[in-house]
């Protein structure tokens, strides 16, 4: 058992450190200090859902649907270009830099609403967590222990980053470092969206 929990957390972590989309939102909400913990806490469970999906079964079913794995992607990528275009119209707005008296805080619902959209409509949480995590798991001899390994990474790696970005707040949320951040999360946003449609 220990052994299937083991390497659902090793997976897992080695998965999700990598900056991605969904890190990205959880560290600009935590800078902001805008419902980051709610954030965080639905990144797990989506992680966990899809994990536990992949495990038993549902890798499978995408592997073997071209047209599912056809949806996610351009779907995806037309999400990523749409929130990169909103993160390069704040790293050029005034407004809406660091957490000054001017910056509209979102009410929790737009907030989960938009953690959602990250999460669920970027494909690679499919291709990852989904078919690369979910199909390791359905190897396993104990293959919910790995589920609960892998939660327990993405537990442990978002709860600290939210935490960590939280606590570093008042030296990092500035104006500067919000132009940069906004510029940063662009970026990465066209750059995933241009691997997903070139790969097509």
């Amino acid at each position: 058992m220990w052994q299937s929990y083991t390497n659902g957390l090793l997976v897992a972590f080695g998965l999700i450190m990598a900056i991605g989309t969904q890190n990205a939102f959880v560290l600009a909400q935590s800078l902001r200090r805008e419902h980051h913990l709610p954030v965080a806490a639905l990144c797990v469970v989506c992680d966990a859902i899809l994990v536990a999906a992949g495990v038993f079964g549902l890798a499978t079913v995408l592997a073997h649907n071209p047209i599912l794995l056809a949806v996610a992607r351009w779907g995806g990528a037309a999400f990523l270009l749409w929130y990169g275009t909103l993160a390069l119209r704040r790293a050029c707005s005034k407004q809406s830099l660091g957490q000054g008296e001017n910056l509209k805080v979102r009410s929790l619902k737009a907030v989960m609403l938009s953690a959602l959209a990250v999460t669920l409509l970027n494909p690679h949480v499919y291709l990852d967590t989904v078919l690369l995590i979910g199909s390791l798991g359905a190897q396993q001899t104990e293959p919910g222990a790995y589920v609960a390994g892998a939660a327990s990474a993405s537990f442990l790696w978002f709860m600290t980053l939210a935490l960590g970005a939280a606590w570093l707040a008042p030296w990092l949320a500035r104006p500067a470092t919000w132009r940069i951040l906004d510029l940063l999360v662009a970026a990465m946003m066209f750059s995933v969206a241009y691997q997903l449609i070139s790969a097509a």
